[in-house]
């Protein structure tokens, strides 16, 4: 399968392109960065710290796709949204772990997924699914005594809180619960905000040095506390994921899939 990269020149590009280079039944088709970038002819692989590829970095996303069955995507909303029209137009599978998507962006990734395989995800990590499905679960087992906050901490370099990651937790813990997130989300505490309400799904945003992501879903009920914790130790995690994303796309009907649907787990 030959993937691309758009914003091939980022942390996340640079472990996207070595993830490529190393897995079986994978071949790097290229890479793109924003114009005005300094990286942008220079060699894809050799600025992730690979052995020169022979493929420059280009500003074209049209051109990569073209030369891609695979498109991975780690960049910003209104970025992937164009991508995505791309993937469709061209018949190209689009792997998408942007974070930061509002409704317009995830409708333009349903508009795609018509004509083109879109595999959307919060996070890519085959743990983090994992762990979306026990926060469900538990969720649907206890009731509403036991209160529900999620923690995540991410690097100081983050631009989006609450995480997607973390907003995907909570909206796994509504499904649990037969509720809808927007309507029991508590995403700010400041003041004084009197008692918690029943039923409310708090969240809390920690910034800080180079933490790759850490997330905690706590029920919290009467003389107990369940804790469901995932830590990332470094973003190899999300590069394994998508990579396990693209070359599950194979001979998939057009559609728009999640990582739950990579792993069996829906």
């Amino acid at each position: 399968m030959k993937i691309g990269i758009v914003g091939c020149a980022g942390r996340m590009g640079h472990m996207l392109v070595r993830e490529i280079l190393a897995t079986d039944g994978c071949a790097l088709a290229g890479g793109t960065e924003a114009l005005g970038s300094d990286m942008i002819g220079r060699d894809v692989a050799e600025i992730a710290g690979a052995e020169a590829a022979g493929l420059a970095v280009g500003e074209d996303a049209a051109a990569l796709f073209q030369v891609s069955d695979t498109v991975i995507d780690f960049t910003i909303p209104v970025a992937t949204a164009r991508h995505a029209v791309l993937a469709a137009d061209m018949g190209r599978s689009l792997i998408v772990g942007t974070t930061g998507l509002d409704a317009d962006h995830l409708d333009a990734l349903a508009s795609a997924s018509d004509k083109a395989v879109i595999v959307q995800a919060a996070n890519m990590s085959v743990g983090v699914n994992v762990l979306l499905g026990l926060t469900e679960q538990v969720a649907g087992v206890l009731g509403d005594d036991y209160d529900i906050e999620i923690v995540e901490m991410h690097h100081r370099h983050k631009v989006d809180a609450p995480s997607g990651t973390a907003l995907a937790l909570g909206a796994a813990a509504a499904e649990g619960r037969g509720v809808d997130l927007d309507k029991v989300a508590q995403r700010v505490r400041d003041g004084h905000t009197g008692p918690r309400t029943t039923g409310n799904i708090g969240f809390a945003t920690l910034r800080g040095g180079d933490i790759a992501g850490d997330h905690t879903v706590i029920f919290a009920g009467d003389g107990e506390r369940i804790e469901l914790t995932h830590k990332a130790g470094d973003r190899s995690v999300f590069a394994r994921g998508a990579v396990r994303a693209a070359l599950w796309t194979q001979g998939k009907a057009p559609g728009l899939y999640s990582m739950r649907d990579v792993l069996g787990l829906n």
